[in-house]
């Protein structure tokens, strides 16, 4: 089954210095474990590309357009594309409207049409919260697949 990375987690994992680094890492290799492989949706690029390329002053990683382009290289090289689906406008539509997205939710709902779009149902994401009106879906927190990989004693 395939697992959907969102950009929050790509960024994590481009960014050696992120506070959440070593965690990203971990809760993709945990993926492997719950029978998952962690794949990409056009979103997650394209989110990633914003923050990426965005000033560090400015909350991003200050990345020129000619090293983002390396890294995302990197990053669908290690995490493949799924394309958007040519029903994915419709599936938004009806999502935003089903369940009244305003402003920022609007975007996640875009990860959601593509998914189901897809019939995938497994979402990697720091922003667990953002995704639970979405109750088709499968939200898998970093932290929470960190910890239990601790716990159990792996590393």
């Amino acid at each position: 089954m395939i697992c959907i990375l969102d950009a929050n987690v790509l960024l994590r994992i481009a960014d050696p210095t992120a506070v959440q680094h070593l965690t990203a890492v971990s809760g993709v290799n945990s993926l492997a474990n719950l029978g998952l492989t962690p794949q990409t949706i056009p979103q997650s690029i394209f989110e990633f590309w914003v923050v990426a390329t965005r000033p560090i002053d400015k909350n991003g990683l200050g990345l020129s357009t000619i090293d983002c382009e390396k890294t995302v290289a990197q990053l669908i090289e290690t995490f493949p594309v799924i394309n958007d689906s040519p029903s994915l406008f419709l599936e938004w539509l009806e999502l935003v409207a089903t369940f009244q997205c305003q402003g920022k939710v609007a975007h996640d709902a875009r990860y959601v049409a593509a998914m189901r779009a897809h019939k995938i149902k497994h979402f990697l994401t720091f922003n667990i919260t953002d995704f639970a009106r979405y109750e088709d879906l499968i939200v898998l927190d970093p932290n929470a697949l960190a910890n239990s990989k601790s716990q159990s004693g792996l590393s």
